[in-house]
């Protein structure tokens, strides 16, 4: 475990504060001491938490995440989240409703915890994909209609919370399956 800098736990009690300021909206005494409390508790917690490794790649920071990368990872999701929303949205103002539910199976090769962390969540923030369950290097995804879950298909998801961490470009997703009956499952 490393050890927190000075700096490091300033910077989450400021930045925890504000969060607690804005989310209560009250400045007396009253309420700033209970942010006070709350987030003591939390720093506390968090310190206790580190102390355990869950995964044998649980990394205690994120020195191999490439910042500029997880910038533009950030926009480029939520134009997906958008996209994917207006699909969703045309698929419910149409009168025949054409949806098409399936189980998608794959199998990825990320190089830590922490992205595969971040592409099952990205998958679910994703409107008309959610992500059952990762089991190791294997996903298991519900999705609304086929083209729902295109960015899967394509590797496109997967090949840039890939560049979060690696420059190399390379197929992430192997063993794909689509699942359309509850008995295939």
């Amino acid at each position: 475990m490393s050890k927190f800098s000075f700096f490091s736990i300033t910077l989450s009690f400021i930045s925890l504060m504000l969060f607690w300021i804005a989310m209560s909206g009250f400045l007396d005494a009253i309420h700033l001491t209970f942010g006070v409390l709350s987030v003591g508790g939390v720093l506390m917690l968090n310190y206790q938490l580190k102390k355990h490794r869950f995964y044998t790649d649980d990394m205690d920071n994120l020195d191999e995440l490439r910042l500029f990368r997880a910038a533009y990872y950030f926009f480029w999701l939520i134009y997906q989240i958008i996209i994917a929303g207006f699909h969703v949205l045309g698929i419910i103002l149409r009168p025949s409703m054409p949806i098409e539910p399936s189980i998608i199976k794959f199998r990825v090769d990320l190089p830590s915890s922490h992205a595969k962390m971040i592409l099952g969540n990205s998958i679910t923030l994703t409107p008309g994909t959610l992500t059952i369950d990762i089991e190791g290097d294997l996903f298991i995804v519900h999705s609304l209609d086929d083209a729902s879950f295109e960015s899967l298909k394509n590797d496109e998801m997967p090949r840039q919370v890939l560049q979060l961490f690696d420059k190399e470009d390379r197929s992430v997703i192997r063993d794909f399956e689509i699942i359309k009956s509850a008995e295939e499952i």
